[in-house]
């Protein structure tokens, strides 16, 4: 099978559209069918079906498809270790990120990496954790910095960053001069809360697990699909909530929110390194996890003196 073939099939697959797939391989439509219909030809079966205006995968197709993406990327990766062989670092960096890393913690980092490697176009996909540690281990990520941790066969986790989690009001909240606060009091408190799923979700139900409560007992009153809504329904009076202290750092300086201190918890939480084990990362991924870790333990030092 054709490599170009091949990827201008992915694309077909991937835009569900033949003129799209066209543009985005600089082949002319005619061409991109051709390729199809080749490709159709050789192994005897039917890769797309036509539904209007739109292209679908047959089933044949949607495993040739899990083939081909890896096919492409292992034809990218022989071509950067050659690059890297001759002192050059190039191509494309796949990363998955859940929301905390992918928002307050890569974006400074790769802005850095940048600087040392500008040849290097690193992507950063934000996603729920378990999502990108299956695109990790089926090759569509380079690595993933996530929040969670669990036993997964074809998977390392390295812990790198580490968080808090804070419960947040509104200035002036009658809670400020109850601190600390007793989780059994937290329960009486309309709570706003991420949606279900969500790492900072999942941190919360723990945190009451481990004081004999369900994530249940609290009293929702809201439940929003990002930080920045949940910070400001707080910001408006909803309710209070838990998030990472790294996604409200900037409204605890200026006072537009208030961390308070809940009694006999911590909060803490890691943000772990994952990618596939016993398999080698491909130069511009060795070079940015080198990086990643060298950032990890300048932070980490910090921390300490602080």
């Amino acid at each position: 099978m054709d490599i170009r073939k091949l990827d201008a099939f992915c694309k077909v697959v991937e835009l569900r559209s033949f003129t799209k797939a066209a543009q985005a391989v600089q082949l002319s439509q005619p061409t991109v069918s051709d390729h199809i219909r080749n490709l159709e030809e050789e192994l005897g079966q039917k890769l797309v079906d036509r539904l209007g205006r739109e292209v679908e995968p047959t089933p044949v197709g949607q495993l040739l498809y899990s083939y081909a993406t890896r096919m492409l990327r292992l034809q990218q990766e022989a071509v950067e270790a050659i690059v890297h062989y001759s002192g050059q670092f190039v191509g494309n960096l796949l990363i998955g990120a859940s929301s905390i890393p992918g928002t307050y913690i890569l974006p400074a980092i790769v802005g850095m990496f940048h600087q040392q490697y500008p040849q290097i176009k690193t992507i950063v996909h934000v996603s729920g954790s378990r999502a990108i540690a299956k695109k990790v281990l089926d090759g569509e990520y380079d690595l993933g910095l996530v929040g969670g941790i669990w036993n997964e066969r074809g998977l390392e986790w390295q812990a790198l960053f580490h968080d808090t989690l804070v419960l947040i009001t509104q200035p002036g909240s009658a809670l400020i001069d109850r601190q600390p606060i007793p989780v059994s009091e937290l329960l009486a408190q309309p709570f706003v809360l991420r949606e279900q799923g969500s790492g900072t979700r999942k941190n919360i139900a723990h945190i009451l697990e481990n004081k004999g409560y369900k994530e249940s007992d609290l009293r929702e009153v809201a439940q929003f699909g990002s930080n920045e809504a949940v910070k400001e329904a707080v910001k408006a009076g909803v309710g209070i909530s838990m998030l990472s202290r790294r996604s409200v750092r900037a409204e605890l300086e200026r006072g537009s929110l208030v961390a308070l201190s809940v009694k006999d918890v911590s909060g803490e939480r890691p943000f772990s390194l994952v990618t596939r084990k016993n398999k080698a990362l491909h130069p511009a991924a060795s070079a940015f996890v080198k990086h990643l870790r060298t950032q990890a333990e300048r932070e980490g030092g910090a921390s300490r003196t602080d």
